[in-house]
């Protein structure tokens, strides 16, 4: 069976879990998600997907704070913006869903917020990690609440010594 360019995959072992990071053209990556079990790696899988795998190890070795790998999230208009804003949260830092509302334009937005950060298909990448509520507490998070904990205490452990 042919794989076409909608179901390109690669598999990165991280501290938090096997990922299943998903291409679906060159325009770049389209999801990240956690499995159970590591799929043998296509060899030719689109050099993004490569790029992402390496810039993930980066990351959790603690020697990259932003990525530049080439992205393709799909989303409605509002989910996008959201999605630009989250990224332009600085590493080890949070915000609370008001301050990413009022960032994006309507402070009532604090549900449309959480909303899109459910719908972020690209975490990590896209840091909805960093997205807590106003009281400091965390709040949901597609790839468990431990490991929005875990990547918390992780960036604030290594913006110190970045």
């Amino acid at each position: 069976m042919n794989r076409t360019m909608e179901d390109q995959s690669i598999y990165y072992a991280s501290p938090i879990g096997i990922l299943r990071i998903k291409g679906g053209d060159k325009k770049g990556i389209t999801g990240i998600e956690l499995v159970e079990n590591k799929a043998e790696n296509n060899d030719n899988v689109p050099g993004y997907l490569q790029e992402c795998v390496e810039q993930l190890d980066e990351y959790f070795k603690g020697k990259r704070q932003q990525f530049t790998v080439s992205i393709n999230p799909c989303g409605t208009a509002f989910q996008k913006m959201v999605w630009d804003y989250l990224q332009k949260i600085p590493y080890g830092e949070t915000v609370s869903y008001l301050e990413a509302a009022k960032a994006v334009g309507n402070k009532n937005a604090t549900r449309a917020i959480g909303n899109a950060n459910k719908m972020n298909k690209i975490p990590i990448i896209i840091p909805c990690h960093r997205v807590i509520g106003s009281n400091g507490k965390l709040t949901g998070f597609g790839l468990g609440i431990w490991r929005k904990e875990w990547l918390l205490e992780f960036e604030r452990k290594n913006v110190k010594g970045y």
